[in-house]
């Protein structure tokens, strides 16, 4: 009989100790219905509110992407105004990077990371479930500037003086450094356990070097996160206070520094690219190997050269300053320092088209967007090494020239590579098949849409058009191929084609939601552990751990290698129901289920208190204060039971047996 440890806080329970009837400080029963959501500390659940929450910022960014392009379809247009406009420009990209990309990436991190290493959850599952609360309120409260003031509208770089009080007097800044204060706090969290979880937490035989792709990927962003939010938060603490209390870190009347804000910054901002694009490098190295039908090539060079992206990126951020007059020495060492990342990047183009090269490659969505995102990286890299000469990233900087380099790489790198993700995992997650040829309408509409969108950026970088610039002049469009006008309203056209790439891509999630019908349990004919269990994955993970003896463990169970003439090869000699059948033939005993929790919500919903009371009122963040207290010492004092009950596992758990639980 296996033992499902659960955690309990019902203090009817005759096996509930006397400490558990301490009031508010027991806690919440596992329940199903919305307090299953609410108090959850499942790794996977926690997963899919990661990403459903950074889907509506998605959603939300596209639409301020669209009123952007709007106002730059024809000269001298009047949708947005210019105050709006800046503001405009500076949420799109702040949502973008803090609140989609990174969030996103740590849904499938934390869905994933845990089923990929054969763990049952994540080290520290109740700092989990902060690490989200504080992204979801703090993105709630970067986004209430909108009615409180007005948002922020410096940009996403923030720049001083342009930050300072006196060129932005409204709190739309200040809204800005404190939620960032917020969601950094969440991915800083989010680093360490997901750090401990891969390190200490990998089934037996798992070794570093038997890791997939992804996960390793994953390790290398978080300790990225791990060195780079400090930074960012140092920079976000002087600015706030230069702000709020009278400091001076950054006004030269008082004899500071405004570039040194820009160093701090693009200290962060550099490795934060690499953040960005490294999870969607993890997802495609998984899907590239399972549709082209062989393992990846390379794997080890993989694996380094993430590593190498990662080290060598904390030492190409001043290149970001080239115009700033940084000097000639400095100049020439970030230059180098740029032409040298390109070359780990090169390496891993290499090993996926040499993986795609000789493969029975199969054309699903997710292998489509995968490759699309190969295709558009490669053109986004090629234009970002060109930054690294110095006299031409001079000419190019604050033209459009830079953000067409920039979408390329992070739309057509990052987030194509996120929806390869959605497609390739949502059998997994959800246990439906998305629709094909919904996908594949997806596919060529955002695909065609990136590169009508960005492609004559590069055209009007080079002609000469400033980035954030309101209005284009009619009388300075140009002619023929070089006219300002065309390509701006080309570039107007491929965004609303992005658009409605992810409509259908929306709509395919509604009609897959819908449908009865059930998606196989292996239907790509995976390679990796998360297709070891049932999908939707169980409560519990796994039955039993798996015993890992090879890279690509899933694979090596389904297939055998036997001779035949002419040489060896594979056979297929079990099905994705036999192996699993054979794992789970004898469960382990004792499964330990981390126990729900209402603490984290409320230890996270004290910091925008806080924060409001810092913009508006002091008396408001004492109120926070207090209640960030209480929230600490419930947490810290939420009993621990122990004994003994019968459980039935949810209906959603994917275990269909009646299993004896702990309350713990």
């Amino acid at each position: 009989m296996t033992t499902l440890e659960l955690r309990s806080g019902d203090p009817s329970d005759s096996l509930v100790t006397p400490s558990a009837a301490l009031g508010i400080f027991r806690r919440p029963l596992a329940t199903t219905g919305w307090k299953s959501w609410v108090f959850t500390v499942d790794h996977k659940k926690l997963g899919i509110m990661y990403g459903a929450v950074a889907m509506f910022f998605f959603l939300l960014g596209g639409c301020e992407a669209l009123l952007i392009r709007l106002q730059l379809a024809a000269p001298d247009n009047t949708v947005l105004s210019a105050g709006l406009y800046n503001e405009m420009f500076t949420m799109h990209a702040t949502t973008m990077v803090f609140l989609f990309v990174m969030p996103m990436a740590a849904a499938f991190a934390n869905y994933f990371l845990p089923l990929q290493v054969g763990a049952r959850d994540v080290a520290f599952p109740r700092m989990n479930a902060l690490g989200f609360w504080l992204f979801l309120f703090g993105g709630i409260f970067l986004n209430s500037s909108w009615v409180l003031g007005g948002a922020p509208d410096g940009g996403w770089f923030m720049y001083s003086p342009n930050s300072s009080a006196l060129f932005s007097p409204s709190h739309g800044v200040d809204f800005w450094v404190l939620g960032l204060q917020i969601t950094g706090i969440a991915s800083l969290i989010g680093a360490i356990n997901l750090i401990v979880t891969v390190i200490n937490m990998r089934a037996p035989g798992m070794t570093l070097m038997r890791l997939p792709v992804f996960a390793w990927m994953q390790l290398v962003v978080q300790f990225l996160l791990l060195f780079a939010i400090p930074v960012i938060t140092v920079a976000l603490f002087l600015l706030s206070f230069q702000r709020n209390f009278g400091a001076a870190f950054f006004d030269v009347e008082q004899g500071a520094d405004p570039l040194l804000w820009q160093h701090l910054f693009w200290i962060f901002g550099h490795p934060e690219v690499y953040i960005l694009i490294l999870p969607s490098f993890g997802i495609i190295s998984e899907v590239i190997p399972t549709f082209a039908r062989k393992p990846l090539f390379g794997y080890k060079f993989v694996v380094f050269s993430g590593a190498a992206i990662g080290f060598v990126g904390w030492g190409v951020w001043a290149h970001h300053m080239f115009a700033s007059g940084l000097g000639p020495v400095s100049v020439a060492v970030f230059s180098v320092s740029t032409m040298l990342i390109a070359i780990p990047t090169g390496v891993k183009i290499c090993n996926w088209t040499l993986t795609l090269w000789g493969g029975k490659l199969w054309f699903t969505t997710a292998m489509n967007f995968a490759i699309g995102t190969i295709v558009l990286f490669t053109i986004g890299g090629l234009s970002g090494v060109t930054h690294a000469a110095a006299p031409a990233d001079t000419q190019q900087t604050d033209t459009y020239h830079i953000v067409a380099h920039f979408h390329y790489v992070i739309v057509g790198g990052a987030v194509m590579g996120l929806f390869a993700g959605f497609y390739y995992w949502w059998p997994k997650m959800f246990g439906k098949t998305l629709s094909e040829r919904l996908g594949t309408w997806n596919f060529w509409l955002m695909f065609i849409g990136v590169n009508l969108t960005f492609g004559p950026m590069h055209i009007l970088g080079m002609q000469g058009q400033p980035r954030r610039m309101v209005v284009w002049p009619d009388k300075l469009t140009g002619d023929g191929f070089f006219n300002l006008g065309f390509w701006n309203r080309v570039a107007s056209v491929g965004s609303f084609t992005i658009a409605t790439g992810v409509l259908l891509f929306v709509i395919n999630v509604f009609r897959t939601a819908r449908k009865t019908e059930k998606a196989p349990l292996d239907p790509w004919d995976a390679r990796t552990l998360e297709w070891l269990t049932t999908s939707p994955p169980k409560e519990h993970n796994f039955d039993s751990i798996p015993t890992v003896h090879a890279l690509d463990e899933f694979f090596h169970r389904k297939y055998e290698e036997v001779d035949a003439e002419g040489g060896s090869r594979l056979v297929k000699v079990k099905t994705a129901e036999e192996v699993q059948a054979e794992l789970n033939a004898h469960p382990d005993e004792h499964m330990h289920l981390p126990s729900p929790s209402y603490w984290p919500i409320l230890l996270a919903f004290s910091l925008p208190i806080i924060t409001y009371g810092v913009i508006f009122n002091l008396m408001l963040s004492v109120f926070g204060a207090v209640i960030l207290l209480l929230a600490a010492f419930g947490w810290v004092l939420e009993p621990s039971v122990a004994g003994h009950d019968e459980y039935d596992p949810p209906a959603d758990s994917g275990d269909s047996t009646k299993e004896l639980a702990s309350v713990g």
